[in-house]
């Protein structure tokens, strides 16, 4: 869906805040958020700096959406969500877990850079002891792995029992040629695409060249709910709705696909929210009894004075709106 909206009308709306993390998240310890309210609600635009005008132009597709449009009507009442585990040592695994309540599936992140196949072990043993025996532990790998590393780590992490491992390689061929020979090798661990999805020029090549088993799904990088659902549905594989460290703006986005999916049987990586130390409203999307409801959020003022980013940031982002309009022509 495509909604005419002037760049001067959003900027006139537009707030940068400046989030902390509760811990590192993707090298990062703080995320910068710009915000945008419109004559439907607030919409979040929050590509990676590294992100250029093309690949920021979808995310904008997405806050315009949000703001401008509104999303489709849900189907469900509530979405289930896993915890989050970053790169951390297994020491502070149990800590990371207590900021989510009640979430029985857990997302380990894998293949950091500077960081052995021992440390993810470490971690995931980690996670499976304080998670017990009948929690879901996933593990993404950002696609971190050449095919060889693919195969061998794999094989290493199989025994905690994994749900599936998203990512693992870059390439969608290589996606492709892990899955067979894990199949070859007896190892009945599913595959999941992200960055082949929503990084990708032909998000569909996932599914023709059977290289996953689920697909990932972010809201921004796919342009909007209603775009993500037209690629779910063209993919034909059951969806996970995952976040990009997001505001409660952001993830409530992510709530309205997951809500609207025809089937959701996993638990969606919108959890978090429970990494950030702060956020833009006093009633934040974090889980409670491990899922998100589906409702509005409501943006405090003085949490976005509180938080607000220093006036040349603001400029960057307005120039980063701009540029990213230009690219939707």
């Amino acid at each position: 869906m495509t909604v005419a909206v002037t760049v001067d009308e959003l900027l006139d709306g537009l707030h940068v805040v400046v989030l902390p993390l509760a811990t590192r998240f993707r090298g990062v310890a703080e995320r910068e958020v710009a915000l945008v309210e419109g004559p439907a609600g607030w919409g979040e635009f929050a590509p990676f700096v590294e992100y250029a005008p093309p690949e920021a132009a979808r995310w904008l597709d997405a806050t315009i959406e949000a703001a401008w449009a509104g999303w489709p009507t849900p189907l469900r009442t509530e979405v289930p969500v896993n915890a989050t585990v970053p790169g951390v040592a297994a020491e502070q695994v149990a800590g990371v877990l207590a900021r989510y309540d009640g979430c029985t599936t857990a997302k380990v992140k894998v293949a950091e850079r500077g960081q052995a196949l021992a440390d993810d072990l470490d971690r995931v043993a980690a996670v499976r002891d304080v998670m017990g025996a009948d929690a879901r532990v996933r593990i993404d790998a950002n696609g971190g792995w050449s095919l060889t590393e693919a195969v061998d780590a794999v094989a290493a992490l199989a025994p905690f029992g994994l749900e599936y491992v998203e990512q693992p390689c870059a390439g969608v061929r290589d996606l492709a040629r892990l899955r067979v020979e894990l199949a070859r090798r007896g190892l009945a661990v599913p595959v999941a695409a992200d960055e082949s999805i929503r990084k990708a020029e032909d998000p569909l090549e996932v599914a023709r060249l059977g290289a996953a088993d689920v697909v990932v799904v972010k809201v921004a990088p796919l342009g909007g709910v209603r775009s993500a659902l037209r690629i779910v549905e063209d993919c034909g594989l059951p969806a996970v709705v995952s976040s990009a460290i997001d505001s409660s703006i952001g993830l409530r986005a992510g709530v309205a696909l997951a809500a609207a999916l025809p089937r959701l049987e996993h638990a969606c990586g919108l959890g978090t929210g429970a990494l950030l130390t702060a956020d833009v409203t006093a009633d934040p999307m974090v889980p409670v009894s491990g899922a998100l409801g589906v409702r509005d959020v409501v943006v405090d003022p003085d949490r976005l004075a509180a938080h607000a980013a220093p006036p040349e940031r603001v400029a960057w982002w307005r120039e980063r709106v701009r540029a990213a309009h230009a690219e939707r022509g």
